[in-house]
């Protein structure tokens, strides 16, 4: 869809309803096995509720970690992502709220704490994008829900995490491939994942004393409920990369899973790119 003025007020992790999307987004292979990577720690995801969320949410929950997840109106989503990481023997708290806001991010914190006595990893994933095809046509308003939702709330919420975290901790980040090439539709998502790479670079230099690391996904077309719920075109989604088509979270996690654990001890600052073969630089 393309949005002018009054663009649509869109959940955090806009779903649009994933149990609609056809075909459904792959959330784990069937012949993926945890290992324990993560046993015993607790993990809080934002946008949680579907698409690499989800993924992430529910790979965490096969290594062995509880899970709070934040979302924005979506209950049946959110409810069916508690469901899949209790199917994996895990605890999940589910936290509705709208990240824009300061006071919530303290307090889904804080309820994460309540429920679980700890925080071990922090997953800022929750972000919206309105493609317009005319820098016009990008209006202050949607310019300023776009930067509040994908961007504020990772200094909002580390700030207040940092009362928790510890060492051996570690936060993770979802920037985008567009943060890299850019995007001429999508101008203000773009900037935003932008800020998110070097926030990462810079978090990661800021924490490495206290042995907290940093580090950040950044996908390429994944096939989640953000793609149909922004873009009226999707038949060709994903089919410019050199795989020549689009990517499932199932195949985006485990790059979590990776940084969330002891496997990756020795990383911090960097970035993770799946992206289908695109070849990035940086």
């Amino acid at each position: 869809m393309t949005q002018s003025k009054n663009f649509p007020q869109q959940d955090q992790s806009q779903p649009g309803d994933q149990n609609k999307m056809h075909p459904e987004p792959e959330i784990i292979r069937n012949n993926h096995k945890g290992s324990d990577k993560l046993k015993e720690k607790t993990a809080f995801i934002t946008g949680g509720d579907s698409g690499i969320g989800r993924s992430v949410a529910v790979h965490f929950a096969r290594e062995g970690a509880d899970i709070a997840i934040i979302y924005l109106a979506e209950d049946e989503d959110a409810l069916d992502t508690k469901k899949m990481v209790e199917k994996e023997g895990q605890k999940c708290l589910i936290i509705e709220g709208d990240l824009k806001n300061e006071d919530f991010c303290k307090e889904a914190i804080n309820k994460c704490i309540a429920e679980f006595g700890k925080l071990d990893i922090l997953v800022n994933n929750a972000a919206v994008q309105f493609p317009q095809e005319n820098i016009e046509d990008v209006t202050s308003d949607q310019m300023k829900e776009t930067f509040e939702t994908n961007i504020y709330p990772y200094f909002y919420l580390i700030k207040e995490a940092l009362q928790h975290l510890g060492e051996g901790s570690c936060v993770i980040n979802t920037t985008s491939v567009t943060s890299y090439r850019g995007s001429s539709h999508l101008l203000d998502y773009s900037s935003t994942k932008g800020a998110i790479t070097t926030f990462t670079r810079s978090l990661s230099k800021m924490l490495v004393g206290k042995k907290i690391r940093v580090n950040a996904v950044a996908p390429g077309p994944i096939w989640t409920p953000l793609i149909p719920s922004t873009f009226d075109d999707i038949k060709d989604f994903g089919k410019k990369v050199p795989m020549g088509r689009a990517g499932q979270p199932s195949e985006v996690a485990p790059a979590y899973v990776f940084l969330a654990s002891e496997d990756s001890s020795y990383i911090t600052g960097q970035v993770i790119h799946i992206n289908g073969g695109e070849q990035i630089g940086g």
